[in-house]
């Protein structure tokens, strides 16, 4: 492999848990809910996968499928998609869903994995070319600046920016013209099959990471450096 493209959600950084995603939106508003009251509106944010790179929903509501299939292209799809969730989970009174989900493009609202800048700098001195491919429908190079990964990353190919969402090939297309590569020489690194996976349809190679909490996944980047050049 001669290059590699990498996901953002739940293989390089990952959201904070749904828990520290309400509380932070609790506090920013002096707004205090009782535990038993809390607990539950976490249980059904969780359910309705309120969290953008959260945990995925149990249920979507009937007139937000659509939304939820194609949230990654626009800005506003994606605003619409992730409210619609929270919305269905309800809020108690003083919090809305657009501040929930505001909360969530924060740069402090994201944490890398451990091996992520290790990874990515090894990957820098070896001279092997890294873009990051995203489903998202918001600008997250900010958050690489914010936790000093942007000067490791060659190139940004975001879903909204490109009309595309992963499997599309096309997404994973424009990353290997960023690279400069053919895909049967780049290896795409992510956290989910489907959607990841799919760059094996042009070519390319797929290293699967689990999704799992940043501290429950100290080493699984590591592995990608065996599968590339010196």
């Amino acid at each position: 492999m001669k290059g590699v493209m990498f996901d953002f959600s739940g293989t390089l950084l990952r959201i904070e848990s749904t828990e520290q995603w309400l509380d932070g939106a609790l506090a920013e508003r002096g707004l205090v809910l009782a535990d038993a009251e809390r607990a539950e509106l976490v249980r059904r944010l969780e359910w309705f996968g309120a969290l953008p790179g959260g945990v995925a929903p149990s249920e979507v509501p009937a007139g937000l499928a659509e939304l939820v299939d194609t949230r990654d292209l626009t800005p506003e799809l994606h605003r619409a998609a992730y409210t619609g969730l929270t919305r269905a989970a309800g809020l108690p009174e003083g919090l809305t869903a657009d501040q929930l989900y505001d909360r969530h493009m924060s740069t402090t609202a994201w944490a890398p994995y451990p091996d992520a800048e290790p990874t990515l700098r090894e990957l820098r001195r070896r001279g092997i070319p890294v873009a990051v491919v995203s489903n998202i429908g918001w600008d997250l190079r900010p958050v690489f600046r914010a936790h000093g990964l942007d000067p490791l990353v060659d190139a940004y190919l975001l879903s909204y920016e490109l009309g595309a969402q992963k499997p599309d090939p096309r997404i994973f297309r424009a990353g290997c013209e960023a690279l400069g590569l053919a895909p049967q020489d780049v290896l795409m690194v992510g956290d989910h099959l489907a959607a990841d996976g799919g760059a094996t349809a042009l070519g390319c190679t797929f290293h699967q990471v689990p999704h799992l909490p940043v501290a429950a996944r100290p080493a699984a980047l590591t592995p990608v450096l065996d599968l590339v050049g010196f």
